[in-house]
């Protein structure tokens, strides 16, 4: 379907030279002299993108009308691209209009070809997001509908192999067989854990972590089962264990596979009957606990070298859930650094594009932490690029010199990605470049970037 085109212009030779222009390319062009007139045909059909003159009247220099027209326009379409074509409007207008949503502005005489070029590229991205809006909506949706079984609590994500995680994490929290969560450190396996335990039929029962690698082995058994007083020195009073405290509810055993061997054959026997006695007693105690263990460690490795019995391994392994580290789910990365900022800041566009360029080994706690020090140290309510202190600063948040000093020119990438971030706003992305508008231009028009 060929894409719409409004230009308000009061010229008609202005108009008829576009609508000339933009046929060449398969563009339908439609026009009005005034803004009262365009306002209205705007009301009458959809357009894809606006080009609207800044002055509408002979003795009128100041670009007021322009202004006025423009917000009305945003007012009326938000997502509507918008792009200014004038001969006389001060350029701190234009700027102005810019960084209230404008998509370009260009004067006249215009080059054809830049034109062109700002309007493929507008309604290209128009299309995309169109199509990332679509997709976003489903994906919405699903994740309500995901919402509206299961209890998800305060869970933050977005990527589609998070939902999926989720999804399996919460059918399997009905049944009662033992889970094991794998992935890297930082990754964000206890709230998978909490998550199980939160859609189980022990949900209003504890929830009890416990960190074993974290263990000393000489403390390891009056941790996980108790001791009673004077069993060893020190116990001056009885001790509840972990397994006592998590009856009822979840035991949650973070880093299994660091438990020693003595450990693990003292747990499986709990996790089989259910059964234990506390340090220094002979009474057998007996619980009912939903075991979910968790580890970083590749574990069918370790029971090969003979660090892991291959019998508590299959224990508690009776469904794993497989956790990505934080690269690899690209799209929960701004979620939950928004969620980790707060209402209260926002990030710039250089921000955003340094957190989604870095490749976070430490996965989800280095996420937190490094929002955590950019509240501290931002200045204001916008936290930039420098303040988050990631090692790689993005290309996009370079000068020219230091561009300059690696190579020729940005990639093709990083202008893509520039000019993803800002919307298509061109003379955004060229600032985040350090490049004019015109050498953005350049560079978009020798890659072919529409």
């Amino acid at each position: 379907m060929a894409k719409s085109i409004l230009v308000i212009d009061d010229n008609a030779a202005v108009c008829q030279a576009l609508e000339l222009l933009f046929e060449l390319e398969g563009w339908t062009t439609v026009s009005a002299a005034s803004p009262e007139a365009g306002l209205a045909l705007l009301e009458e059909r959809d357009v894809d993108l606006v080009v609207q003159d800044m002055n509408f009247h002979d003795d009128t220099t100041s670009g007021e009308e322009g202004v006025r027209l423009f917000h009305d326009l945003r007012s009326r379409q938000p997502d509507t691209p918008v792009i200014l074509l004038t001969a006389w409007t001060h350029l701190e207008s234009a700027v102005e209009l810019v960084r209230a949503g404008a998509a370009d502005y260009l004067g006249k005489p215009w080059d054809d070809r830049k034109l062109v070029t700002s309007v493929r590229n507008l309604l290209e991205l128009g299309d995309a997001r169109h199509q990332l809006r679509a997709l976003s909506d489903r994906q919405r949706s699903a994740r309500q509908a995901l919402a509206d079984e299961f209890d998800l609590g305060d869970l933050v994500f977005a990527d589609s192999a998070s939902e999926n995680l989720v999804r399996l994490a919460c059918q399997v929290a009905r049944s009662d067989v033992p889970v094991l969560i794998t992935g890297p450190n930082g990754a964000g396996k206890e709230r998978i854990a909490q998550l199980v335990h939160a859609n189980s039929r022990v949900a209003a029962g504890p929830f009890v972590s416990v960190n074993c690698g974290a263990l000393p082995k000489d403390l390891m058994e009056a941790e996980l089962f108790g001791a009673e007083a004077g069993a060893y020195t020190g116990a001056t009073r009885a001790r509840v264990g972990r397994f006592e405290a998590a009856d009822g509810g979840t035991l949650f055993l973070d880093e299994i596979g660091n438990l020693s061997l003595e450990g693990q054959m003292k747990l499986l026997r709990v996790l089989e009957t259910g059964q234990f006695e506390r340090l220094g007693s002979n009474r057998t105690r007996q619980v009912t606990v939903r075991v979910v263990s968790a580890t970083n460690a590749d574990l069918p490795s370790m029971i090969a070298s003979g660090d892991f019995r291959e019998d508590i391994y299959y224990r508690l392994n009776v469904i794993e859930l497989a956790l990505p580290p934080l690269a690899a789910r690209p799209d929960d990365i701004l979620p939950l650094a928004n969620a980790f900022l707060g209402a209260d800041k926002r990030f710039s566009p250089a921000a955003v594009t340094a957190l989604r360029e870095h490749n976070w080994p430490g996965n989800v706690r280095e996420l937190r932490n490094a929002v955590t020090r950019a509240k501290l140290l931002c200045e204001g309510p916008v936290v930039d690029a420098r303040d988050l202190g990631l090692s790689a600063p993005p290309a996009a948040h370079r000068t020219d010199v230091t561009l300059a000093s690696t190579r020729a020119e940005p990639t093709r990438e990083e202008i893509e990605q520039a000019l993803l971030t800002t919307g298509g706003v061109v003379a955004q992305a060229a600032q985040q470049l350090g490049l004019s508008r015109q050498a953005l231009y350049r560079r978009m028009e020798r890659y072919g970037l529409h």
